[in-house]
């Protein structure tokens, strides 16, 4: 018997722009500062990696907490 998943929102508490990543960390039990550090690394690292572009597809689709 499985437990239901929950679904991935916006944090509305751990939050530095619009709760993305701290939503994404939350979903899975993760350290959000982590999370957030590797995101802006790899962001930078790649040039095929378009960061800023994925956060904002996210922040689009991603639903807030508790809405």
């Amino acid at each position: 018997m499985s437990t239901p998943s929950r679904p991935f929102t916006r944090s509305r508490n751990d939050r530095m722009i619009a709760g993305v990543m701290g939503g994404i960390a939350q979903r899975f039990g993760w350290n959000s500062t982590l999370l957030r550090a590797i995101f802006v690394i790899i962001s930078i690292a790649s040039a095929a990696f378009p960061g800023i572009l994925v956060y904002l597809i996210l922040w689009l689709l991603m639903p807030e907490e508790g809405a």
